[in-house]
């Protein structure tokens, strides 16, 4: 990989940290930037039932309570937003098979 290369991967990884942050304080980046009220979520993740697993990147839980209301509204919110999105200090996204949701866990 040549040092160009190399710079442009930095500024790349700086341009999506940018996005995320962004996203996180309600701007839309779709958009013109400005900032909007924040999310109000209709979903409680504490009312979902969480596994413990341990992945090649770490620690993290994951989800199929498909009888809980909870977990059927937190689906959608993904679906709508790529199946990835940030709530509060956790990142939750859908797996492949798409019935299943994993999370990160609070650092």
């Amino acid at each position: 990989m040549s040092e160009r290369d190399a710079i442009l991967d930095f500024a790349n990884a700086l341009e999506a940290a940018a996005v995320n942050l962004k996203h996180s304080l309600g701007v839309d980046c779709t958009a013109n930037p400005k900032l909007t009220e924040p999310k109000s979520w209709t979903w409680d993740p504490a009312k979902i039932k969480w596994a413990k697993e341990v992945g090649l990147k770490g620690e993290y839980e994951k989800s199929d309570d498909i009888n809980s209301v909870d977990f059927k509204t937190m689906l959608k919110d993904l679906q709508e937003h790529q199946g990835k999105l940030n709530r509060d200090t956790q990142f939750y996204w859908i797996f492949q098979n798409g019935a299943i949701v994993g999370r990160t866990l609070p650092k």
